[in-house]
């Protein structure tokens, strides 16, 4: 066997039906696309479309709400951090953010941050630096002799408006130089 004998398999590599090229190729004329109509056209999208009956997309009723402003915490229970710590997942030394609760895969998502949950027994001396946490969860980490930190976080608006007032003052004390 040489380079230049190299092939395929037979059957390996099968040409595209090409349609629309003759009675004689079996996908002539209309071009498997039957006769006539909206669908033998090119560019159709009718997708939903039930011949004129009102869609089952419109059919059904609206429910709920999709909040597209809401926050994505993570919620994690004290009573499976607590397990995590028991089983050596959650190293009790340091302060436990949303980094270290992902690593013993206890948050799951979450892009703004973790929430620490009441539910479960908790006994571990633990220190928290989280993005929000409930009343129940504060009391229970506390009273284990814990501490749990929010940081708080200036909303981009009032660091706009905050800006905005320092730019201003600039620009006035600069004119009133001028005048002076």
């Amino acid at each position: 066997m040489k380079l230049n004998e190299l092939r395929d398999n037979q059957g390996a590599r099968k040409s595209k039906i090409r349609v629309g090229r003759g009675i004689g190729s079996g996908k002539g004329k209309t071009g498997g696309r039957g006769v006539k109509g909206q669908k033998s056209r090119e560019g159709v999208s009718i997708a939903g479309f039930e011949g004129g009956q009102m869609p089952l997309h419109m059919r059904l009723p609206k429910r709920g709400f999709n909040n597209i402003f809401a926050k994505d915490y993570a919620e994690v229970n004290l009573g499976a951090i607590q397990k995590a710590v028991d089983a050596g997942k959650l190293s009790t030394d340091g302060t436990i953010d949303h980094a270290a609760l992902k690593a013993a895969g206890l948050a799951r998502g979450g892009k703004d941050g973790v929430r620490l949950l009441a539910k479960g027994d908790f006994s571990a001396k633990l220190s928290f630096l989280v993005a929000g946490v409930s009343a129940g969860a504060r009391s229970a980490v506390e009273a284990a002799g814990g501490s749990v930190e929010v940081p708080t976080v200036v909303p981009a608006a009032e660091k706009a408006a905050a800006k905005k007032g320092v730019k201003y003052r600039e620009r006035q004390a600069h004119k009133a130089s001028f005048k002076a």
